[in-house]
């Protein structure tokens, strides 16, 4: 397939590489477009402009938040005017439930197919096009993509016609890795203050109550202290924690643990946090038992 990929941050760059690594013919825009180039040396096309991205069979977007997924979309030569007949628009972007409704609606109107296809998994899981691709959307759209998804994912997981039903649950799965970092965080605090051997205690609980990918991956950084580079760095991730509580308001579903999550991202923020991986939200529980700062 001819595809177009615009957003090349940690994610996108692998996403894209997997396309052409599975001999899809890809075309890539991004903001800056340096972050290009290796790319375009394994074989992708250079667009100049957004709407040199939308010509093909579909067009990925992968970009940091909803304003920039906006930018993209409705502005002029953007996604919602430059997309050809019959093409589709592929938003694997962690945005809100509100924008993606908007998406379709905009989409529809202007005569366009519209995809949610979030991720599951860190960029190192986009290089090797290891993701969980989570899709929703109608049908025909979504069975037309599948020799994408596979090209960047080992399984997908559709989720019914309403693309906003993908997004929710892209929220909803972000939320509770947030909450696994901050439960773990405490947890390591409390063994690493009683003299206990943090990876010792990790190797354990891998071992036996939690053996999920997400524990053995985070619980390595918190205890080698890997935040950066960051893979997922802490704004976004209170960005993330955020969305799942306006889609809780919206629809009347309190999510206390949340509001909690977001206060420890925010101190995480406030104490300089920025460039660091989501997982240095550990800081924050590390200095509250006495510990001192560990990054």
């Amino acid at each position: 397939m001819k595809v177009g990929f615009i957003g090349l941050g940690n994610m996108g760059s692998g996403m894209a590489a997997s396309l052409l690594k599975s001999e899809h013919e890809v075309v890539v825009y991004n903001r800056t477009p340096a972050k290009a180039q290796a790319l375009v040396d394994q074989g992708a096309r250079f667009a100049p402009k957004i709407a040199d991205a939308c010509k093909g069979d579909a067009v990925f977007t992968m970009l940091a938040d909803d304003s920039a997924l906006e930018s993209v979309v409705f502005g002029d030569g953007g996604v919602l005017t430059s997309l050809g007949n019959g093409a589709i628009h592929i938003s694997s972007s962690t945005i809100s439930v509100a924008l993606s409704e908007k998406l379709s609606a905009a989409h529809a109107a202007s005569g366009h197919r519209f995809v949610a296809a979030p991720v599951f998994g860190r960029p190192e899981a986009a290089a090797a096009a290891k993701l969980f691709v989570v899709a929703a959307g109608a049908p025909d759209a979504v069975e037309a993509c599948t020799p994408l998804f596979e090209a960047i994912g080992q399984k997908t997981f559709r989720f019914g016609d309403h693309p906003s039903s993908a997004n929710l649950i892209k929220l909803s799965g972000n939320f509770l890795i947030a909450a696994v970092l901050e439960s773990l965080s405490e947890a390591l605090a409390l063994v690493g203050k009683a003299g206990i051997d943090q990876r010792q205690y990790l190797d354990f609980l891998t071992s036996t109550l939690f053996v999920a990918p997400v524990y053995k991956t985070y619980g390595s950084l918190i205890i080698e202290k890997k935040f950066q580079p960051a893979g997922f760095a802490a704004p976004l991730g209170l960005k993330d924690v955020r969305l799942a509580l306006a889609a809780g308001e919206s629809l009347r579903v309190p999510l206390p643990l949340a509001s909690l999550i977001r206060d420890r991202f925010l101190t995480l923020l406030a104490r300089g946090g920025e460039s660091l991986d989501w997982s240095a939200i550990s800081q924050v529980a590390a200095e509250d038992s006495g510990q001192g700062r560990s990054a």
